[in-house]
């Protein structure tokens, strides 16, 4: 819950203000929509039937708990998605004042510009469902954490789906 957490407030500090005629590039649209996907993540309700008593079964208990760490892990794999697509978006606005702001001549900064471009889209190329998914599994190895009762990544996306439903 903690990376949860530090992914959420991460996504919130990145407040673009392009000009209006900037507005419509590439990158400051992928800022405003991982934003608004963050936003999402956060106002998802938590299922009510995992709030309620598991009526004291030991088998209702580990169904619960399932259903819970499930709801945490694929709010954990949004919010991983949304922070990488806007950490590119990013680093995508900052060559873009840098080119800018350069002084250079107006044939390079265009060549400058349009490689900007192309390593954003580079970069959320590589923002796969699968690599997320790697890497927690990795991050949680080294940390030492218990995973075999980590759900799949088609449980995941499953569960993603079925709330956005």
């Amino acid at each position: 819950m903690t990376e949860f957490q530090s992914l959420q407030y991460r996504i919130a500090e990145y407040a673009p203000n392009p000009s209006p005629e900037e507005s419509l590039e590439e990158g400051y649209e992928v800022l405003r929509q991982c934003r608004a996907e963050a936003r999402a993540v956060l106002v998802i309700p938590y299922p009510a039937e995992l709030s309620q008593d598991p009526s004291g079964s030991d088998d209702a208990e580990k169904r619960q708990l399932q259903r819970i760490i499930l709801d945490a892990s694929a709010r954990r794999f949004q919010s991983k998605k949304i922070y990488l697509r806007a950490v590119a978006a990013v680093r995508w606005s900052n060559a873009r004042n840098t080119t800018l702001q350069s002084g250079k001549p107006l044939q390079q900064q265009t060549v400058l510009l349009q490689q900007a471009n192309t390593n954003l889209r580079t970069e959320l190329a590589a923002v796969t469902d699968a690599r997320i998914y790697n890497d927690f599994r990795q991050t949680d190895s080294q940390a030492g954490y218990w995973l075999q009762d980590d759900p799949s990544l088609t449980t995941i996306l499953n569960w993603i789906r079925s709330q956005a439903a």
